[in-house]
């Protein structure tokens, strides 16, 4: 091939590895033609693309690129799925072919700039896809969501209540400041019909100290009761 047409190729294989998010090597060694072609149908389902690799003229289009750490791995026999969207599902697809196609051989991958194992891509694989993660988080976000917004009306009807109850509370108020109000510590006052004062009341103690206050038949100014026998 002139020199021209491989620097060509190489030009071609560093437009299709541009912006590439997930690329998995594989190794077709004892596939059939239709067997690829049943390949590259499934990965056109899974937004990817795959590609017979000339394994020198890779090595030279991933140089310094998003894919230069698959450099090593670029022998034998090589074919390469890429996606520049969801690595889940070129997982899912790959796998699904390995099932029915068992001699197509995972060697490595590369997910946003880290090298997986073949079977870290397995369990990548039995993960759920971007679309199905985005309807699950949305189902989980609209539940609480509603529970928020009902909680949030919660305090107005609250509020809209405790305002009602207290203007209520507030008329009963303004009915009993316009009642007279009675004393309750003032006996005499809760009753109108008994006087406020008696002058009897006034003087009903006697001394202790004065002996004619004992006996109320002696007089004071009797010198005859002062006479000792």
């Amino acid at each position: 091939m002139p020199s021209a047409a491989k620097a060509e190729s190489v030009e071609q294989l560093k437009e299709r590895f541009d912006g590439v998010q997930a690329a998995v090597l594989t190794e077709y060694r004892g596939l059939t033609v239709k067997q690829i072609s049943d390949l590259r149908k499934q990965l056109k389902g899974a937004a990817a693309e795959y590609k017979v690799l000339k394994n020198r003229l890779a090595k030279i289009a991933v140089r310094g690129g998003a894919l230069d750490s698959l450099a090593p791995h670029l022998k034998g026999p090589t074919g390469i799925a890429y996606t520049r969207q969801d690595p889940v599902a070129v997982a899912k697809a790959l796998q699904a072919f390995v099932r029915t196609n068992p001699q197509l051989t995972i060697k490595v991958g590369l997910v946003e700039g880290n090298v997986v194992a073949p079977e870290a891509l397995r369990s990548l694989a039995d993960l759920p896809s971007k679309d199905v993660l985005r309807s699950q988080i949305i189902g989980a976000i609209e539940g609480p969501m509603s529970q928020i917004v009902s909680l949030l009306q919660a305090p107005m009807r609250e509020l809209a209540y405790v305002l009602a109850e207290r203007g209520k509370g507030a008329a009963a108020e303004s009915e009993a400041a316009a009642e007279p109000t009675v004393s309750v510590a003032d006996p005499v006052a809760a009753d109108p019909m008994v006087p406020a004062a008696e002058p009897a009341a006034a003087d009903a103690t006697v001394s202790a100290a004065d002996p004619a206050a004992a006996d109320p038949t002696v007089s004071a100014a009797d010198p005859a009761a002062t006479t000792t026998a």
